[in-house]
């Protein structure tokens, strides 16, 4: 049997979750992403010489800030007393690497700002190489891992 919709009530309408009763424990989630683009522009990323700046300082940066906002962002987030934020960012053959790291002690999890933090984080590579590159790929910005609460752990397939 499939679970049900936790932001949906009955009558089929949103609804943010009450989570009132649930206990506050330490929670993380790490999510991932990945940019993709040519030799060339990850070589003028990574020398530091791009049009506009430090792009991986700006997207760090970026993430940071965007998942201390997910809340704005997503209607029916919580906001949350996130105590940590990580995005890393490492070069591959191919393009950027991407993770974002969020933590909190609260009564719900934090994968909605690891992913914020990720997506964000990547459209900032994107907005500073897109003036040499327009051709440069925003994929697969997913959960990896979550930890807390009584749903437990979750760690995705292949990582």
């Amino acid at each position: 049997m499939a679970k049900a919709l936790t932001h949906i009530d009955r009558g089929g309408s949103a609804r943010m979750v009450d989570v009132s009763s649930k206990p506050a424990t330490e929670r993380v989630a790490v999510a991932a992403g990945f940019v993709r683009m040519s030799a060339a522009t990850l070589d003028l990323v990574l020398s530091g010489n791009a049009k506009k700046g430090d792009v991986l300082g700006a997207a760090r940066i970026a993430g940071i800030m965007a998942a201390k906002k997910t809340h704005e962002l997503i209607p029916l987030c919580h906001p949350l007393p996130i105590t940590n934020v990580a995005v890393d960012i490492a070069p591959e053959r191919d393009g950027l690497l991407v993770r974002g790291t969020v933590k909190v002690t609260g009564q719900t999890g934090v994968e909605m700002e690891a992913l914020t933090a990720v997506s964000i984080a990547c459209l900032t590579i994107y907005d500073m190489v897109k003036a040499v590159e327009r051709g440069v790929a925003i994929e697969m910005i997913r959960l990896i891992e979550k930890s807390g609460g009584k749903s437990g752990h979750y760690r995705a397939e292949g990582n």
